[in-house]
């Protein structure tokens, strides 16, 4: 899951205070709503596609002003949440508390990390966050098509504001490492259009008219947004493009791991405890990931045995060489994604009891980004701005792309994976920052991997490549524990952690070099996976054990996911709470 996760990180600041009331719920509930309040004017375009319209002609405000702003509120925010005795509360709003405490202390802390300047990886950054969240907002009205117009004609403020902060950034010496900066100028090149009705920002305007605009307005508006994009959006990339090749890239960090730039050790430990939710240290987390390792590397051994090879080395050379394994368009690719995701629509409710409202759709990732991402990934979309959720797929590279491989991705990606869980999410009825602001990756990711194993369930894993596939997803994420920590904490370089990958995992080169370009650029997240998925078998595990025959597949998967998010010692406490009650049950 992509831009969800970026848009938490950096919401998560995002925090107003209001003078306390007398009665602690009351006072509470009035935090809530003042909090609510807050989130959505500081991200008005999110508002939006909330359905909120209060806010409909606003972009964020990213400057460092801003910024400090929002830590200074979070501060006096946490102090009024403080005065609020948790005992006073009732079990939901003891829940909401912890949360919201946890969400604020990591605020605070990241604003005081000299990283936060670093606004760009080579998963994510503003230019490429602008165009998807503007482009997913909805497009039924006259009213939305010029709020868009509105919107992106303030991008080269945004732009001006991110290169500011940025030249910040490289003035302290918190840069990329030159090692993942090979595709980043395409990202952005790549959103210059020639053509201006060819461009990504032009997209809503190549659909359906809407009812209230007649045929003229409707080519004033087509007129007005290529004009926009020719003469404000295409200037702001070219300066963004300028700026990397002339002051950013000659300046990028020789070292890989976060832990050589300044405060750099304090900075990952935080990032570690923040995707994670635990306390676990990286040393712990990395010899974590090398005992999962050598458990999956003796099942992939089994796996090869049983397809007819004499390794596992041999087995993965096959699927990664041999042809048959790959599609031979985008097309194809496309087509058997989709084959998989309906197949495993129909087996949805035999596995969960409550299913989301909300459909997914699949998509090819956008060209400009493709080469440079990983496999695929995951956005959101909302009911109020009919949108659908998406399931992105990249169709670049189509011989790294192998088909043994979309079973496990399309399980974590969209159902019962990011989809299932973020669609149920949006309609529960949970404090609403909860509902649509807050997310904790060892939480959504870990049933992202989690949802892979239920393939097994499925009957998907029906080949022995399909098989591999999904023990080398296993085995990447556990790869990831090892990998990451190596990097940041224990001077591992670029080199030593592809090694690393390529030798335990099924994965091709160009998914490789992707993946650890991530970890590199965007430490500790790629962490929350396998923790997350861990915590979710052992309590389910548990489960199964306490309840016996009581024990419900259906209702067990419900119950992990009726809250939404949590961190994982609140998911702890109430998977307990659930299996306490369900086994009173008569």
């Amino acid at each position: 899951m992509r831009r969800t996760i970026v848009r938490i990180s950096l919401l998560v600041a995002l925090i107003g205070a209001a003078p306390a009331a007398a009665a602690p719920a009351d006072d509470f509930r009035k935090l809530l709503d003042d909090h609510y309040a807050w989130l959505l004017r500081e991200d008005p375009v999110y508002a939006t596609q909330l359905g909120v319209r209060d806010h409909d002609h606003r972009i964020a405000d990213i400057s460092s002003a801003a910024r400090d702003r929002r830590a200074t509120e979070a501060r006096a925010f946490l102090a009024r949440l403080e005065n609020i005795p948790g005992s006073a509360l009732g079990p939901d709003n003891r829940t909401d508390r912890a949360i919201l405490k946890r969400m604020l202390e990591e605020a605070v802390e990241a604003n005081r990390h000299a990283q936060r300047t670093m606004l760009f990886s080579t998963y994510f950054g503003w230019h490429q966050d602008f165009i998807d969240a503007v482009t997913a907002m909805p497009f039924r009205t006259r009213a939305d098509f010029e709020s868009y117009l509105a919107r992106i004609a303030q991008y080269p403020t945004l732009n001006d504001a991110a290169l500011a902060i940025t030249e910040e950034a490289v003035r302290g010496g918190f840069v990329r490492p030159c090692s993942v900066l090979a595709n980043y100028e395409r990202t952005v090149s790549g959103v210059i259009a020639e053509d201006m009705a060819r461009s990504r920002y032009y997209e809503p305007f190549a659909g359906k008219r809407p009812a209230d605009v007649d045929v003229l307005e409707w080519q004033s508006l087509q007129s007005r947004a290529r004009t926009i994009i020719k003469n404000v959006i295409n200037p702001a990339y070219a300066k963004h493009r300028a700026y990397f090749r002339v002051s950013y890239l000659p300046h990028c960090a020789k070292t890989d791991g976060i832990s050589a730039l300044p405060g750099g050790r304090e900075y990952y430990a935080f990032r570690v405890r923040a995707e994670t939710t635990t306390d676990l240290s990286p040393d712990r987390i990395h010899q974590i990931g090398l005992e999962e390792v050598r458990r999956i590397r003796a099942d992939m051994a089994q796996v090869a045995r049983e397809a007819g090879f004499p390794s596992r080395e041999a087995f993965i050379q096959d699927l990664r060489t041999n042809p048959v394994h790959y599609a031979a368009t985008p097309e194809a690719l496309m087509a058997a994604t989709a084959l998989v995701t309906k197949t495993i629509d129909g087996k949805m409710p035999s596995h969960f009891g409550i299913l989301p409202r909300l459909p997914y759709g699949i998509r090819a990732i956008p060209q400009e980004t493709a080469e440079g991402s990983t496999t695929a990934y995951y956005m959101r979309g909302t009911q109020e701005s009919g949108v659908a959720g998406t399931y992105y797929v990249n169709t670049s590279k189509l011989d790294q792309r192998p088909l043994w491989e979309i079973p496990a991705l399309s399980l974590h990606e969209a159902v019962p994976g990011h989809h299932q869980q973020i669609a149920l999410q949006q309609e529960m009825d949970i404090a609403p920052f909860r509902r649509n602001f807050t997310g904790f990756t060892a939480f959504i990711e870990g049933w992202g991997l989690y949802a892979e194993s239920l393939g097994e369930e499925m009957g998907l894993y029906d080949t022995p490549a399909k098989r591999m596939g999904q023990l080398s997803y296993q085995m990447w994420r556990a790869a990831r524990l090892v990998v990451d920590t190596g990097i940041h904490a224990q001077g591992w370089d670029k080199a030593r952690a592809v090694a690393f990958m390529r030798d335990n995992t099924a994965l091709s080169d160009a998914n490789i070099d992707a993946e650890v370009n991530r970890y590199i650029s965007w430490p500790a997240q790629a962490l929350a996976y396998k923790l997350g998925e861990l915590k979710i078998k052992e309590l389910r595990a548990r489960a199964e054990r306490e309840l016996g025959s009581r024990f419900d597949l259906r209702h067990f998967h419900d119950a992990l996911l009726r809250n939404g998010p949590l961190p994982l010692d609140l998911l702890e406490a109430q998977m307990v709470d659930w299996i306490t009650v369900e086994r009173t049950k008569a």
